[in-house]
Order: C-alpha cells, then structure tokens, then sequence
C-alpha cells in the first residue's frame, strides 16, 4: 500500500525578497528558501507549496495580498501560461539590474577568480519586436487553463465528455513547461513583427477550417508539424514548415496549403519545406525543398550582408547582436596584423565583422551548412583573407590543427549554452593567444571556463549585454589577456597549493573521523576520548580501531 503523502503547506501573508534564476522570485521561511514564479520583489502574497526538497521549496501564487510598486502589467494576454517572456510584470529597468547581478554573482561565485569593475550593462535597443526568428508547434492536444476547461460545455445528463468532444484542440503555439506534448494556442505574440502573427493565425484558421490533421506528439502521426518564421533588416521574410505525411494526399495538401500562404502573403521571400520523419524536430539533417522565392535570406551589418538560411545560426535580437559584436571587435583591438580563429562562427558573422581588420581570421562551425553560408558571406562582401572549417570543434581544434594554420594572436570564442569541452579549452591553453574575446550566452558555464584557464589568463573586461528583454537570458562578453611567464608560474604554485591545502583538510577530516571511531570502540567517555587524543596521534587511534599493533603500525607507516 502507498504511503499517504503529508500535504504541503500553505504560506501566508508572504513577501517575496528578490529576483533568483531562470525568471523566479526568491523568498525566506524559517530559514527555508522557496522560489515563486511570475510575481516580482515587493509582492505580498499567499504561496502554496508544490515542492518541497531538503534544501528549498517551489510554490505558486494563490493570493495577492498586496501588489509590488515597481510592478507594470504584462503586455501579452498569454502571460504567465505560455511559459516565454517570465519578466514582462516587472519594468525593463529592473530587469537589466537583475541580469548585471546575475553576471556579477555567477563569475565571482561559481569562477572564483579575480574579476576587474565590471561595465554596466548594455540594455536592449527594442524591448517588443525584437526577435527576427520563431518556432511555432502544431498539435492536436491544445493545453487548456483551468479557466477554460471550467467553461466547456458537458452532456446533457451533466457528465464530461472527452475533450475531443467538447472542443477542438488543434492547436499552433508554444510547448507548455511540464508538458512536452501540449501546445497552447497564441493569438499575439510581441517577440516579433505582427506580421508573424498574421502568418500564424492564417495557417490555423486555415488548415482547422480544412480538417487537416495536426501533428500528435505521442502517437507520431499528423501533417502539420511546425513552422518556422525568419525576417531581417532587409524587409525579407523565411517560412519554413515541417509537415509529416502519413496518407496518401498529404503532400498535395502540404502544397495546397503552402499556395495559399504564398497567395496571401507577397511579403514570404523565401517559402520552404520539408517532410520529418523522424522522432524530434530538428532540420539540421534533412533535405528541405523551396516552394517559393530564394532558399535564404539576407541580414545587413554596417557594411556587410550576411546569408541567412533555414539552417543558419544567427543572432535572433539583430540591433543588439550589432553591439555585441562592436564589444567583441572592441575587445580584441586588432591592428590588421593578427591571425584570429573565430569559434563556433555559425555563419561566420563574428568572423566577417572583423576580418576587414585582422591579416587573416579561421572560423569553426558544428553545422556544415552554416559554414557554407559563412564562405558565401565572405565571397559576398569580397572579403578574401577568411579560412572555414566544419565540425565538431573538439575534433576540428586540436594540437595538430594549430600547428597546421599557425598559432592565433586572437581567439573569439562564442560556444552554446554549455560552454567550452575541457579538451578545447586545453587546446586554446596551449595555443597561448595573447587575448580571448569569450562571448557567452550563459555565464555559468563561462564562469567554469574561466577558472580552467585562470592560471594563464586573466579577465581584463567584462561587458554584460542583454540580447533577450523580458526574459532572465543575458550575454555576457568577457577579455582575457595573457599572463606574463612569471604570473603563470605564480599562479600554478598557488593553485597546487590550494589543491594541497585540500588534501591534507580531507585527510584530516578522515583521520579525525577514524580516530573518534577508535576511541568510541574503547567505550571511552568525551572527556577520556578528549585525553586520549592527546597522547595518541589520530593515525595511532585509526589503527588501534583497526587491531593493529605498533608493529604493523609502524610498518604502515
């Protein structure tokens, strides 16, 4: 039989403290920490406990007592469902204060490193619109609120039917936290141009309307999958769908469809394809075909164009990736006399931004096709002293490659949330560029980089930037400069110092815990146990614990 569970608990009459991670706020029990979704600092607030761990709990609002002043209502109707934009209830202002704090704790506390004055950070030059990229799902299980589900209608004889009775769920939106397989339906979204949200809401009405099948997660089977929608500076507009065809027809209607998109949307340049097969929704490995205009798109920067296709990575804030990429340019005060290598280049739009002032730059790219795109952007903006490599950069990065292309005087490194492999950061050790340009999308992960490559370099600068408003993502550009020869041996000794110092308060512990052990199997009281550790070293108590004699003692010894 299964144990009844306590219930948790109800809190009352709570004020929430400040901001944590990942958009929650912070407050204190008796001593006991929780994290509370979608309310700000200042709220007074009932909480009731959904998760209670050992050293913290999660609860949810279920009563505002009273409302912080620095509070602003959200923008967006889907607020606090759709499970984006977790910040839109407190003023930009806040939100950036937050996100320099975050930066600031994360290098100190999770690096340990010396750190200089950090710069103020860069907010956002659009704080609605701003993303030139979106992934829609499709599915045939819409999430319903607890709101919405109140007011379905029920039989006649007052019991609830299925859903699938009560109400369509077809659905076009965002995945649901907790809920891998449910969408929930948006009408207007402010992370993009209207015109995304015309798209969108064209395609539902229009496929519901038509009785095509929306794609079930589960069971693996529906022709409307996902759908991608891309613009750019340049007033270009990428659709791409995934369809999954399951009968026969579907094809035909895939391409009914996509006629009628292009019809009623002349803006659509480039309108693509693709049947996925496959379990998950990546497109990275498949063959997409082009119903309409070019297969890419292009994005301007000062004086460059750069390629961007359905596979390409590109930053999805363009205003502001121009100033992270000005802070990386800045930050590698290049003279047109040094080799750089560009890691992780995606389209090679870092690599490009700063080729015009380096003697020759190398980028590096998981993604093959964003490579070719990288070499497209050079060719078309006649930039001929750029080298691309595709790969795992693991693989691509090592000894022999360097070797091969010469040592870099620069390395900008811009990894994935997950940092840098520690076999790449070895490798950039060894390379001994006299600076590193770290670009970072999570400075966690940049916090554990730097401290693996501390006893080399040193963090010169640090300029936090925000690419995503309303949300707690931030970037986070850092300067390592070289260390003189004489810093790294200083460096090395402390650090083997350290890890002694370590060692020998581990083994102590240990000893310690051994010598108790002994002394307790004599039967001895505390204040024996006290004397007797006096007189006998805590190895001699471990061993006499153990029934060895001062022979065998010494002979351990």
């Amino acid at each position: 039989m299964a144990r009844k569970r306590k219930p948790l608990p109800l809190l009352e009459n709570i004020t929430i403290e400040a901001v944590a991670a990942e958009g929650k706020c912070i407050t204190r029990v008796d001593d006991q920490v929780i994290f509370v979704p979608f309310c700000v600092p200042g709220d007074v607030v009932d909480l009731q406990v959904v998760k209670k761990k050992h050293k913290y709990c999660e609860a949810k609002v279920v009563r505002f007592i009273k409302k912080s002043y620095v509070r602003q209502e959200p923008m967006c109707e889907h607020f606090g469902i759709c499970g984006g934009c977790k910040w839109q209830n407190l003023p930009y202002e806040e939100q950036i204060k937050a996100k320099q704090k975050q930066v600031e704790d994360q290098l100190t506390r999770i690096g340990k490193i010396e750190l200089p004055e950090f710069r103020p950070i860069m907010g956002s030059v659009k704080t609605q619109e701003y993303r030139n990229k979106i992934e829609f799902g499709c599915s045939n299980k819409r999430w319903f609120t607890s709101e919405e589900l109140a007011q379905l209608p029920q039989k006649e004889d007052d019991t609830v039917t299925s859903l699938k009775e009560r109400h369509a769920q077809n659905a076009i939106g965002f995945h649901i936290t907790g809920a891998f397989d449910k969408i929930y339906p948006i009408k207007k979204c402010w992370l993009m141009d209207d015109l995304c949200n015309e798209i969108r809401n064209f395609v539902f009405e229009y496929a519901d309307s038509h009785n095509y099948t929306f794609y079930d997660l589960r069971e693996q089977h529906g022709l409307l999958r996902d759908m991608m929608i891309r613009n750019s500076n340049t007033g270009e507009w990428m659709l791409v769908f995934q369809f999954h065809y399951d009968e026969e027809g579907d094809e035909q209607r895939a391409l009914e469809l996509m006629q009628q998109v292009a019809d009623k949307f002349p803006q659509i340049t480039s309108l693509m394809y693709v049947d996925n097969q496959k379990g998950n929704d990546t497109i990275n490995d498949l063959e997409l075909s082009l119903f309409k205009g070019n297969d890419h798109i292009f994005e301007l920067m000062e004086d460059l164009k750069f390629k961007v296709g359905p596979k390409s990575f590109y930053q999805t804030n363009t205003e502001q990736a121009y100033h992270l990429y000005c802070v990386a340019r800045e930050f590698a005060n290049l003279t047109g006399n040094e080799l750089v290598y560009d890691l992780y280049t995606g389209t090679g739009t870092i690599a490009n931004f700063v080729a015009h002032k380096a003697k020759k730059v190398i980028g590096i790219e998981y993604v093959p096709e964003a490579i070719e795109d990288a070499k497209v952007n050079s060719q078309v903006n006649n930039i001929e002293n750029t080298l691309f490599y595709a790969g795992d950069m693991k693989d691509i990065l090592t000894n022999e490659f360097i070797a091969q292309h010469g040592r870099p005087d620069v390395i900008i490194t811009d990894p994935p949330r997950a940092g840098m492999h520690p076999y790449v950061v070895n490798v950039i050790r060894n390379a001994a560029p006299n600076r590193i340009v770290y670009v970072s999308c999570n400075p966690a992960t940049q916090a554990r980089d730097l401290q693996l490559m501390d006893d080399h370099y040193k963090v010169a600068a640090v300029q936090p930037v925000d690419m995503f408003p309303h949300t707690p993502h931030v970037e986070n550009v850092v300067l390592l400069e070289k260390r003189s020869d004489a810093e790294i041996k200083q460096k090395k000794k402390e650090r083997r110092e350290r890890e002694k110092a370590i060692a020998e308060a581990k083994a102590a512990k240990e000893a310690e815990k051994l010598a108790l052990e002994a002394a307790k199997a004599e039967d001895l009281t505390a204040e024996e146990i006290a004397a007797k550790a006096k007189d006998l070293s805590a190895e001699e108590l471990a061993a006499k614990a153990k029934d060895l004699s001062a022979e065998e003692l010494a002979a351990k010894k």
